[in-house]
């Protein structure tokens, strides 16, 4: 990326961030919101840390089955918990770069461990996708947040349907793509590689053996993720139902892929909040639960990935600017 796209997107982010920041604390009052935080029930908190910590165990489990068959991944936790620390403190997202790299080091190709990242994102976008679509069935919303979820819950089944096809026939879909663009070469390198990743990483799809555990512990993930953010209520003595934590985790899955400072800094409490509303929620109650809930997550995962990238031997800032190659390498 040119370094004054990179900038721009950077200081875009920041921007939003701090926005956010500036209109959640607007008319709020802040001595309400840290007499919330100074109540904090700190063994619930613990609790929601584990889960959130377990979460990412298991999420490098599931993981390790999305490589073909042959590969011999190694230490995918410690990738796992090095990226999730790189997206933590480094913009753009670049602990996906870390995550390619520490993973790549142990023996899989970086084609191999991009194809496999593309499935996860995938699989996240469809949990997420069934999670918002329960969460606003049962809570009322606005027309437009209503409508929002309809045209996010389209994409997802054709997204479910796209994962499918190419699961199942990656070859008629190669030539269907080649018959669209083989006049525009360059247009069909880009697509066909984009493809080849995709359909790289669904090769473990194809395989009953390999697809049940990929969907137990798909679900053992989000179970993990749900009870870190019920128990992050019960930590600042929130008495909501679980459909709340079901409506929290959609907004704040929705609103990590906008552009933010890192860390998601501001997304996550906007998010929080505007979920939290719906519940009846005050807004400094809610913001309250927002910082303990992103301090509680940022904190232990940051310090513990810090501390892998000194195991790993791993350099934060070289490694960070590595390119992720393209699937043909």
């Amino acid at each position: 990326m040119p370094g004054a796209a990179r900038l721009a997107k950077i200081l875009l982010g920041i921007a939003i961030s701090v926005a956010l920041l500036v209109y959640l604390f607007w008319n709020v009052d802040v001595r309400a919101v840290l007499a919330r935080l100074a109540d904090t029930q700190w063994r619930w908190l613990v609790l929601s840390m584990a889960c959130n910590l377990a979460s990412l165990w298991v999420r490098s489990i599931r993981w390790r089955h999305l490589f073909p068959r042959g590969s011999h991944p190694a230490r995918l936790f410690n990738a796992v918990m090095i990226g999730y620390m790189g997206n933590n403190v480094l913009p753009l997202r670049a602990g996906e770069v870390l995550r390619v790299y520490v993973a790549a080091r142990h023996g899989p190709r970086v084609s191999t461990v991009v194809a496999t990242l593309v499935v996860e994102r995938a699989l996240d976008g469809l949990a997420i996708g069934l999670i918002l679509a329960t969460s606003l069935t049962l809570v009322p919303t606005p027309r437009e947040i209503a409508w929002a979820a309809e045209m996010f819950g389209a994409f997802v089944f054709v997204l479910l349907l796209a994962l499918v096809v190419i699961a199942v026939a990656p070859l008629p879909c190669r030539i269907f793509i080649h018959s669209l663009t083989y006049r525009w070469p360059a247009i069909e390198r880009r697509l066909l590689q984009a493809f080849d990743v995709m359909a790289d990483g669904l090769q473990s799809m194809r395989r009953p053996r390999q697809l049940v555990p990929i969907v137990i512990w798909s679900v053992m993930v989000w179970i993990f993720v749900v009870l870190a953010f019920w128990t992050a209520f019960w930590a600042a003595s929130l008495d909501l139902p679980l459909l709340a934590a079901l409506t929290v985790i959609a907004f704040v899955g929705l609103g990590v892929s906008l552009p933010s400072s890192p860390g998601f800094i501001g997304i996550i409490q906007a998010a929080t909040v505007l979920a939290l509303s719906f519940f009846g929620v005050p807004r400094a109650d809610a913001l309250s639960f927002s910082l303990l809930l992103h301090a509680s997550q940022f904190v232990p995962v940051t310090v513990w990935g810090l501390a892998l990238l000194v195991v790993e031997h791993v350099s934060l800032s070289a490694a960070s600017q590595r390119p992720v190659v393209s699937a043909s390498e």
